[in-house]
C-alpha cells in the first residue's frame, strides 16, 4: 500500500491536496504527517533514524529551493514499503552542482553541503526540467 500528498497538482483528490509548503518546517512537517500515516495504516515499518534522513533531504531540497531556485513551485512525498520520495520544484533549470569547501584562496566557504548531504542520504536522486521552465528534483531515502 501506499501514501501520496501531492502539493501542487490541482487534479489530486482532495483528501491529498495540501498547501504548497513555503518553508521547509512546513515541508518537514508534511513528510513526518506522510510517514506517520503510512507506517500506521500501510504496515510500512519506519525507523527513526531513517525519518531523520528523510527529513533532512527535504530540508534540504527545500533550502536549496528558496536560496537558488526562486522558490518552491510544487512539493509531493510519496511514502511506500521502499522509502520516501520527496519532490521539490523550483524556477531554475540550474542543475545543483557539488562545490569545494573552500575557496582558490584556501578559506572555507559558507554553505554549499546540503546537495552532497541529499546525494549521500537518497538512495536515488533526480533532477528533471520542466516544461515551463524550472527543475524538479526527487530524492528516494529507504526508511529501514
Amino acid at each position: 500500500m501506499r501514501g501520496t500528498h501531492r502539493t501542487d497538482s490541482p487534479a489530486a483528490p482532495r483528501e491529498l491536496r495540501r498547501a504548497l509548503p513555503c518553508r521547509p518546517a512546513d515541508a518537514r512537517r508534511t513528510v513526518q504527517r506522510a510517514v506517520a500515516e503510512c507506517c500506521r495504516d500501510c504496515a510500512v515499518r519506519c525507523d527513526d533514524d531513517a525519518l531523520d534522513d528523510v527529513l533532512l533531504v527535504t530540508s534540504e531540497l527545500t533550502t536549496n529551493a528558496i536560496l537558488h531556485g526562486g522558490g518552491i513551485t510544487g512539493f509531493d512525498v510519496d511514502v511506500d514499503s521502499g522509502g520516501v520520495s520527496v519532490s521539490v520544484s523550483d524556477r531554475s533549470d540550474e542543475v545543483p552542482v557539488v562545490r569545494a569547501p573552500v575557496d582558490e584562496r584556501g578559506r572555507n566557504r559558507l554553505g554549499g553541503r546540503g546537495w552532497p548531504i541529499v546525494c549521500l542520504l537518497a538512495r536515488d536522486v533526480n533532477v528533471a526540467g520542466l516544461p515551463r521552465g524550472g527543475k524538479r528534483i526527487t530524492a528516494v531515502v529507504p526508511l529501514a
